[in-house]
């Protein structure tokens, strides 16, 4: 069986990898861009992405490159605690949660790729844009994707939602655990930072978001450089006790901008010899760290469904269940804490068993793990998508 992956990002390569270890070795993948190189800033790889990682033998090589997460926190725009929560092993799962430098873990996974396949099986300047000889194309070409716009004609840009995001890194020293992530925020404006890089200066990876006034920028350029005196500008006074939100912005290694944007739910994902996976099958807003996530999960489901003869599992088991993860991202998923405290309490609160009860919150982070396939007790004992040869 010949099968073509359209895409050499982090969908593409974990594909690449998951179908070599359930046994197909006739694969090759097609990245448009002439090199690969490790561009971007950070993502969180949830446990449920981490444990795919893991038994496709990765573990030790994600835990060389990456932070693991131990703490969740969610702040007002005063800087108080709105909710918490331990994160990754610290939260009962048998498998860590991490935040790594995108391209970092892109270049990772193609030395495993190149490792494991040999350096013809990825092919750069190489640009898919539809089926050819090929048993089956599989389009993991992004949020553009031309296999997606194939199935799909006139679909159009991305649809914006009228914020636009900042993505940021800055070498500063560790806040709160060292291993915290955070977001602080009013369900309009937000901040988020994590580390990407343990050690004496920490590499911090930081998101600032607002609604744009003007035209969106391009859409989907995930590279387009940022201004930062207008970032910095928009949270010149969020400065806590806790973390300096302005000086974090102002000593950007490296900075981006673009709108946030994501794709409407399409009502099927295969048309003959062709699938789609990934941002180009779910492309959604990036709440909750799931983007890279369930892409990984997406190669791994299609792996053992091919591996048992019955491509239509594929969608059957995942298309479902980012739909609705899309849609939940869409109404803020776990993040609208943020918004409810904002709407009871705007100038801030004292007590914020009086503004969200501890069982409301705890509910609104337990339903988004459901929905996003990462409950622990669920994740901890559901059958692996390895495939036994």
């Amino acid at each position: 069986m010949e099968i073509v992956i359209a895409g050499g990002g982090i969908g593409g390569l974990a594909t690449a990898l998951s179908l070599h270890a359930a046994g197909f070795e006739n694969l090759t993948v097609h990245e448009a861009a002439r090199e690969i190189r490790p561009l971007g800033v950070g993502i969180n790889l949830l446990p449920h992405a981490v444990r795919e990682l893991t038994e496709l033998g990765l573990a030790d090589r994600l835990a060389a490159i990456g932070v693991a997460t131990a703490e969740l926190g969610y702040f007002d725009r005063y800087g108080s605690a709105i909710w918490s929560e331990p994160r990754g092993v610290d939260a009962g799962y048998l498998w860590p949660q991490y935040s790594v430098h995108r391209g970092r873990l892109q270049m990772m996974l193609l030395d495993a790729v190149i490792e494991r396949l040999g350096p013809r099986s990825v092919v750069t300047g190489s640009r898919i844009t539809g089926p050819g000889a090929e048993d089956l194309l599989i389009g993991a070409d992004g949020i553009h994707s031309a296999i997606r716009a194939r199935l799909f004609p006139g679909e159009g840009p991305p649809p914006w939602n009228g914020l636009v995001l900042w993505r940021g890194t800055t070498y500063g020293t560790p806040f709160l655990t060292g291993q915290s992530m955070i977001m602080i925020g009013d369900g309009t404006q937000k901040f988020v930072a994590y580390p990407i890089e343990a050690g004496e200066r920490t590499l911090i990876n930081w998101i600032a978001e607002k609604p744009f006034e003007g035209e969106a920028p391009d859409r989907g350029d995930w590279n387009r450089p940022a201004d930062l005196a207008e970032v910095e500008r928009h949270f010149a006074d969020w400065r806590f006790d806790w973390l300096d939100v302005p000086r974090i912005i102002a000593g950007a290694e490296a900075a981006y901008e673009y709108p946030m944007v994501d794709r409407d739910p399409l009502p099927y994902w295969t048309e003959g010899n062709v699938t789609l996976l990934g941002d180009a099958a779910h492309a959604m807003y990036p709440i909750g760290s799931n983007g890279a996530s369930q892409a990984i999960i997406d190669a791994r489901v299609l792996a053992h469904s091919l591996a048992h003869g019955d491509l239509a599992a594929y969608e059957a088991t995942r298309r479902p269940a980012t739909t609705t993860l899309q849609l939940s991202n869409r109404r803020m998923g776990p993040e609208v804490v943020m918004r409810l405290a904002h709407e009871r309490a705007p100038d801030g609160f004292d007590d914020i068993e009086r503004v969200i009860p501890y069982a409301e919150r705890a509910e609104i982070a337990a339903s988004y793990k459901r929905t996003a396939g990462f409950d622990p007790a669920s994740l901890n004992g559901s059958p692996s998508w390895s495939v036994v040869r």
